[in-house]
């Protein structure tokens, strides 16, 4: 299984990239969103990758976080999702948006993607809205860098792309946090996912503590 390519930009396509690794290239298949964060034909790039075998085909996929690739195996297991329209869901939404919508069951979000439907979005929702909040507790964590000693050196993570006015990446730490600590407390994943979602979509630069007591705010019981 290869999990990690690093090397030279050989070729951009409009879905994927070639990757010369010390002579060999490999065909890697991204979200547009990742695209557009990787540097240009020469530059260094590195990626988290994902190998789909089939018959008649083998594709790599890449991705600039464990946490995205998860997410797209994730999107995979869900009838009629295919790893294409997965790409298009992380292109359209990244890892965050995919998360917060499936926590907090807003499906219309995730029709945003090219290829997605309601019902198909509808599904993926309630058929992943008790698994999401793992993969939403890995974080967004960027490939190692390559030791010194290597050729090829790693590009800028795709969050850079998620996050263009450049928001410090800890406030994604800090969901990840909230919501460890609010399944610790007892609270269903499902529930404490699409509370602590809410709160950080209310206020994005909110640290753990804060984002704890909004989302206790909104578990609380009503009247």
């Amino acid at each position: 299984m290869i999990g990690r390519i690093a090397g030279r930009i050989d070729w951009r396509g409009a879905d994927h990239v070639l990757i010369d690794v010390r002579g060999v290239g490999y065909i890697v298949h991204c979200s547009e969103r990742t695209l557009a964060a990787l540097p240009g034909v020469g530059g260094m790039a590195a990626l988290y990758t994902d190998l789909l075998v089939r018959e008649d085909l083998l594709q790599l996929f890449g991705f600039p976080t464990l946490a995205e690739k998860e997410w797209h195996r994730l999107l995979m297991s869900v009838q009629g999702v295919g790893a294409k329209a997965a790409l298009a869901i992380l292109g359209a939404l990244g890892p965050e948006g995919v998360g917060r919508a499936i926590a907090i069951g807003d499906w219309n979000a995730i029709t945003a993607a090219k290829g997605v439907g309601a019902k198909t979005a509808q599904r993926l929702v309630n058929e992943l809205k008790d698994k999401a909040p793992t993969v939403m507790a890995m974080g967004t964590a960027p490939p190692p860098m390559p030791d010194a000693g290597e050729v090829i050196e790693a590009a800028a993570p795709a969050v850079a792309a998620a996050d263009p006015v450049g928001h410090a990446p800890a406030g994604k730490g800090a969901q990840a946090e909230a919501l460890s600590a609010l399944t610790n407390l007892g609270y269903g994943p499902g529930e404490a996912a699409g509370a602590v979602a809410q709160a950080a979509g209310e206020d994005a630069q909110a640290d753990t503590a804060a984002l704890i007591r909004a989302a206790l705010r909104l578990l609380a019981p009503k009247g």
